[in-house]
């Protein structure tokens, strides 16, 4: 599809299988070329979050009785719908969040990837546990939780709210998701096509402001919340959920840093670095947000590090030259624009790239990969979750050092150490207060998909999303104590 080829899509809730129109609607515009209109959608009240939970909730009483094998199966056909519309959902997650054809496909497939890798644990999981001895038999099931509300981001929309829905549905729970009102349009029309092969109210769709979230959050039949989203939401939620002791797990915010060691292959180190600070233009949750350097390397570093940054190109998401594309919203926009000119006034700033279409720079969230240096680590680029196009690189002296600075932080989400030496690296890495730590790469591997828990300390999060541990967050246990001697 052409840039300016434009369909436009209207969002209804989809509740119980059907969709539900509201008074009032809000519109879609490009990133990248504001003038575009991309989709309108409807904006519930808290009377709709009720009629979607409690569908939510009738259907429950059936759906936690369905066989695993059956939840499986639906599963997988639903990672087939993915895969099969992955062009489609693409395109128009590039038209509303503005990131890269090339990021959205990436972030399909991720979704696909979740399902399929969700419930080839499942078997495993389910399994019940037993002890016995002459007197007494105790048997230990796990046992779905109820209705889950999902609250999910606009930077990787589809793979977050599946990596959410996946766990949520086979562990025989029903959710209420409710994606950003920055990202709505193609997980809105993913999940209600998905849902049609799932019993009616299993998956149900809600859209709106903070009297939707408190709605959803507070709703007496909502057993747990899960939000992949900021800390301001995250204190909110737990306010409105503490009357009625609702479990909660949060994915937040991160200020990762990168600790690149003396002994690190520079140049290779470098290059992996701007790639993992730049994807998505910085708006990844676990992009690193702050680099520190050797101070005897920190010069050549530097130059060394624009020289690659240097080398993005700057356009529309679907434009196949681009490189990099806008940031998503105008609020982000403005938030990043103001630390980079607040970093003027103490560090040297310099914006990189090379803008594609100049004539439309305007017309879009646009904003240079910025790279600041000859900063100090007190500093607000540094201490802040920048969550956009700019990084600051920090010099230290030594390993003590660097490890006071990368841990002077409330957040803990990811951190990565680049070394020539392992074991060095290791005891680096071990020091570092974080969810989880990448030695000369990303906290992602295909090894990892299934065995590394993600999550965050601190102020990054409460619980943890992925493999067995992901799982666990949607259960409850129930323990059975047959006592033999007694009958």
């Amino acid at each position: 599809m052409s840039i300016n080829q434009v369909n436009v899509h209207q969002i209804d809730l989809w509740i119980n299988h059907e969709d539900v129109k509201t008074d009032q609607y809000i519109e879609v515009v490009d990133p990248g070329r504001l003038t575009d209109r991309v989709g309108t959608i409807a904006q519930g009240r808290s009377h709709h979050v009720d009629q979607a939970v409690k569908a939510a909730h009738q259907a429950f009483l059936s759906w936690r009785d369905t066989p695993l094998e059956q939840r499986i199966q639906l599963l997988l056909d639903a990672a087939d719908i993915l895969q099969k519309n992955s062009n489609e959902y693409a395109t128009l997650l590039t038209r509303e969040t503005g990131m890269l054809l090339s990021a959205c496909t990436r972030d399909i497939m991720a979704s696909t990837m979740s399902i399929r890798e969700t419930v080839k644990l499942a078997q495993e999981f389910f399994e019940p546990q037993y002890a016995e001895d002459e007197h007494t038999r105790i048997q230990i099931e796990k046992v779905p939780l109820g209705v889950v509300a999902a609250i999910t981001p606009w930077n990787v929309p589809m793979g977050i709210a599946m990596g959410k829905v996946a766990p949520i549905l086979i562990t025989g729970n029903t959710v209420v998701l409710k994606p950003s009102p920055n990202a709505s349009l193609a997980v809105s029309l993913a999940f209600r096509e998905i849902s049609k092969i799932f019993p009616p109210g299993v998956i149900n769709i809600v859209h709106g402001d903070s009297e939707v979230g408190e709605a959803l959050t507070s709703h007496p039949l909502v057993r747990k919340i899960t939000l992949t989203g900021g800390e301001r939401t995250a204190i909110s939620i737990m306010k409105s959920a503490a009357d009625s002791l609702k479990r909660v797990h949060f994915e937040l915010g991160g200020n990762d840093p990168a600790i690149i060691l003396d002994d690190a292959n520079l140049e290779e180190a470098l290059q992996q670095i701007s790639d993992l600070t730049f994807r998505r233009s910085g708006q990844v949750c676990v992009a690193t947000k702050r680099i520190y350097l050797p101070e005897k390397l920190y010069e050549d570093a530097c130059e060394i590090f624009m020289s690659y940054v240097n080398q993005y190109k700057i356009g529309h998401g679907l434009n196949p030259d681009a490189t990099f594309g806008p940031v998503n919203n105008q609020h982000q926009y403005r938030y990043v624009k103001s630390l980079i000119e607040k970093a003027r006034q103490y560090a040297r700033v310099t914006e990189l790239g090379t803008k594609l279409e100049p004539d439309n720079w305007n017309n879009g969230y646009y904003i240079h990969p910025t790279v600041v240096t000859h900063v100090k680590n007190h500093q607000e680029i540094v201490q802040c979750e920048q969550f956009g196009p700019v990084v600051p690189l920090v010099s230290y002296q030594n390993e003590e050092e660097v490890l006071r600075m990368v841990n002077d932080t409330e957040y803990g989400l990811g951190s990565s150490v680049w070394t020539s030496d392992y074991e060095r690296g290791l005891s680096i890495a071990k020091k570092i207060e974080a969810g989880c730590t990448g030695i000369n790469g990303s906290i992602d591997s295909l090894l990892g998909m299934n065995l590394v828990p993600f999550g965050g300390v601190k102020r990054s999060g409460i619980g943890w999303e992925r493999g067995m541990t992901g799982l666990n967050e949607y259960v409850n246990y129930h323990s059975i104590t047959y006592h033999k001697s007694r009958i």
